[in-house]
């Protein structure tokens, strides 16, 4: 009796397994179509555009005219940067340098070849405030109107580095006074041709990297050498004045999420403290 028990108990699990395997085979294919199909991975970026859109400065919402002088406000705000400091070192120490060599250079570069005058002739029309501004809202206008932000974005910052190189040139030329190589004014340090040129190439650079502001720094370069050919200015007022370009092209870009302010701030018990702090 005891061995028929164990047989039919041997017999009953094994059709238990059996039930369950076919149970469990049944079912899979089943699981199977319910789950959906696996999506493709999306194809990885080149790292090359991905440096290239790393590299770039981002694309604020709004491009209109009052987004142009808000941030034109947070730029004069952001002048007192360290990297600003550092070009106007640099800047100040080559001009200084050059400073005694003003007089030969300019009495070098005057030609009195009527192929070379022609050839330098473009640089007082293409480095002028009026033409680079022109120039500047053609491309701001270009990328609104064809509902391109990022062209509207370049255009933009060329606007304001430029205003702002005008705030920067203005007032240091009547405050230094220094007389032009043709004595025409006193309005020669620094040069405001050299300042605003250098500032569109350094606003190309930010926007579209150092080889596609080759062009840029070239046009600027060539103004520059104009106008000591011109005996308008002499060669430490060009040098200053692309350093000052440089600083007005770097602070309307905004790469850097980090700047140093300045804040004078009232001392307990008289006095007046000036606060440097980093803002981010």
């Amino acid at each position: 009796m005891f061995l028929m028990t164990a047989v039919l108990a041997m017999s009953l699990s094994a059709s238990a397994t059996a039930g369950v395997s076919d149970v469990q085979l049944t079912t899979q294919p089943e699981l199977s179509q319910a789950q959906p199909p696996s999506q493709p991975d999306p194809k990885p970026l080149d790292p090359k555009e991905q440096k290239a859109e790393a590299k770039e400065p981002p694309t604020p919402p709004h491009t209109g005219i009052r987004a142009l002088f808000e941030n034109l406000v947070e730029d004069v705000k952001h002048l007192p940067a360290k990297q600003n400091l550092y070009l106007a070192v640099i800047g100040g120490g080559l001009a200084a340098t050059a400073h005694p060599s003003d007089q030969t250079v300019n009495a070098r570069l005057i030609s009195h070849y009527d192929a070379v005058n022609a050839a330098f002739a473009p640089g007082k029309y293409v480095g002028n405030t009026p033409e680079q501004i022109a120039l500047s809202l053609g491309t701001y206008a270009f990328g609104r109107i064809f509902d391109q932000p990022k062209t509207s974005h370049l255009g933009m910052d060329l606007v304001q580095a430029q205003i702002l190189t005008e705030l920067l040139v203005e007032p240091l030329k009547f405050a230094t006074q220094r007389e032009r190589p043709d004595g025409s004014n006193r309005l020669s340090f620094p040069s405001g041709h050299s300042a605003i040129t250098f500032a569109t190439a350094t606003v190309i650079e930010r926007h579209l990297g150092w080889r596609k502001s080759l062009l840029g720094y070239a046009i600027a370069s060539y103004v520059a050498a104009s106008r000591l050919h011109d005996n308008r200015h002499y060669l430490s007022d060009v040098i200053f004045g692309a350093a000052v370009g440089s600083i007005a092209g770097r602070t309307v870009v905004h790469h850097e999420s980090d700047y140093w302010a300045v804040m004078p701030v009232s001392v307990p018990g008289g006095g007046v403290a000036l606060m440097v702090t980093r803002v981010k």
